[in-house]
């Protein structure tokens, strides 16, 4: 039997760029509750950041997300997105800020892949 469609969840994984740590976290969103605000609420939650710390959102492999209800609704289910934080917003740029020697910051696999 299928969920009736307000009941679905999406499944993001989230982190945040140039962090410390390199993993993502995954979240789940209603699809009725999916939503450029609520995203970045749940996500800042769980990463213990506040909202007004972040920039922008970044689809990954390279794309920008706006500030668009109509853009969220169109992220697929473990879709990897990565919070760009506000560059000189004190300590946690300081203390998160990753060496340049670091590997990609995305699955380079997966970008080859086709839908």
């Amino acid at each position: 039997m299928e969920e009736p469609e307000q009941d679905i969840e999406e499944k993001l994984a989230v982190r945040i760029h140039n962090s410390k740590e390199n993993d993502f976290i995954e979240i789940e969103l209603h699809r009725q509750e999916l939503s450029y605000q609520n995203l970045l609420q749940v996500s800042c939650c769980e990463l213990g950041i506040h909202p007004e710390q972040v920039d922008k959102l970044r689809k990954l492999p390279n794309t920008l997300l706006r500030r668009k209800d109509k853009d969220i609704q169109r992220l697929q289910n473990f879709q990897e997105i990565e919070l760009l934080v506000k560059s000189g917003n004190s300590e946690w740029t300081q203390h998160t800020a990753s060496p340049l020697t670091e590997r990609p910051c995305y699955n380079s696999e997966a970008a080859k892949m086709t839908y």
